[in-house]
């Protein structure tokens, strides 16, 4: 999982991610108080590289933080949303 680019961003950002094997992909936005906003990826991926955009149009400005889970792998990462 790579950090968004670009970070702080209005009102999208791209968000990287690779795969090493085939498994079934979890990537998720959530707020400061732990609340899911949005599921971006929730499904099997082959092994690869992978890019998503993500539009924050609906959202308001502060701190949110994106999770992927990948088999037994998990990361999460901050991002900055500034109207």
């Amino acid at each position: 999982l790579s950090q968004n680019y670009p970070n702080p961003f209005n009102p999208s950002t791209e968000i990287k991610y690779s795969i090493p094997s085939k498994s079934f992909v979890t990537l998720t936005i959530f707020n400061i108080l732990g609340k899911e906003v949005e599921t971006l990826v929730n499904e099997i991926k082959d092994k690869g590289d992978y890019s998503i955009n993500f539009n924050a149009n609906n959202l308001t400005s502060g701190i949110y933080f994106y999770r992927i889970s990948a088999g037994q792998y998990t990361s999460i990462k901050k991002m900055i949303l500034l109207k």
